[in-house]
């Protein structure tokens, strides 16, 4: 589904990205691991289409998508979920979801979609009228994720689902992670919850300051001496 090839992308003079490469295919969880600062959201952002790559070819479903404008990425089927929720915190839960299905004009399409995020996260059909803003994190979370759903997306991307958010409300977001999948829809993990990360991944790929240093599939990234050391604190 998704072949990115030698891709750099830059910040300034600074390279993020060092000619990295990396695939998914459909149906897969396919999760980045890695440091802070190692480049992480930087790919993810790249793919998406908010920044632009200095060199290197990103393909989606065999079409080259690299360097076009984020909203022509997103009509392809390509979604972010970004770091930090971002969610509109003035906005209703209900005018979040709408925000996610901007690029939709199936006016019952959407209506069923916006059913199927209140099916997926109940909290959420509670809180349908309260601004976004008065959320609890755990509860953002999963307003950012049911936005994303709203675009009926062919690949989800996942910037640190878990970043602060307490152990069981994590539990509970990575049980609808896997469930995403299941139900169709390829999932691009980034996390620094590695352990947790790699338990549901098919396949993963470490990256440091740039690189990929490592890939292999989640069970035997788990297995790694390199992994385990840097990443799960193992001595």
């Amino acid at each position: 589904m998704l072949n990115v090839s030698g891709l750099k992308t830059c910040y300034g003079k600074i390279e993020a990205l060092r000619g990295i490469s990396l695939e998914v295919n459909t149906g897969e969880i396919v999760t980045l691991i890695g440091a802070n600062g190692a480049g992480k959201s930087t790919a993810l952002k790249t793919i998406s289409g908010q920044l632009a790559p200095a060199s290197g070819n990103i393909e989606f479903e065999g079409e080259a998508i690299n360097g076009i404008s984020a909203h022509k990425v997103a009509a392809k089927g390509i979604v972010q979920v970004p770091e930090g929720r971002r969610i509109f915190s003035r906005m209703t839960v209900l005018e979040n979801l709408e925000m996610g299905a901007y690029l939709r004009d199936d006016k019952v399409g959407i209506k069923d979609s916006i059913e199927q995020v209140f099916t997926l996260f109940p909290r959420l059909k509670e809180r349908i009228t309260q601004p976004g803003g008065t959320l609890s994190g755990g509860e953002q979370q999963m307003l950012a994720m049911g936005r994303g759903l709203m675009a009926k997306p062919k690949l989800m991307m996942l910037d640190e689902p878990s970043m602060g958010l307490a152990p069981v409300v994590v539990e509970i977001i990575f049980e609808i992670i896997e469930k995403l999948n299941k139900d169709g829809i390829t999932i691009l993990l980034v996390e620094q919850n590695a352990n947790l990360a790699l338990s549901i991944a098919d396949r993963g790929y470490v990256l440091e300051t740039g690189e990929i240093k490592l890939s292999g599939t989640g069970r035997e990234l788990l297995a790694n001496d390199e992994v385990r050391k840097a990443y799960l604190g193992e001595s």
